[in-house]
């Protein structure tokens, strides 16, 4: 996700067409990118270390993007 003290233009153009269709009751919209990574086998605690590891470091740009999150699913 972009970093929260960076203008996001195109999260405040969709609250602005969220306001303007009735949904008052939304403040704020933040637009980033979800990255997945499959695997063709069960994911074990170390991928899971490896991948948050991945993200922060390689898939992301720690300048202007957090890390929110790295799930399992199924």
């Amino acid at each position: 996700m972009p970093k929260q003290d960076l203008l996001d233009p195109q999260g405040k153009a969709v609250a602005n067409a969220l306001h303007r269709s009735g949904h008052k009751e939304i403040s704020a919209v933040r637009i980033g990118k979800r990255i997945e990574l499959h695997f063709d086998r069960e994911v074990t605690d170390k991928d899971i270390a490896n991948a948050k590891k991945q993200a922060a470091e390689f898939l992301s740009n720690d300048v202007i993007e957090d890390v929110v999150a790295v799930t399992v699913e199924n």
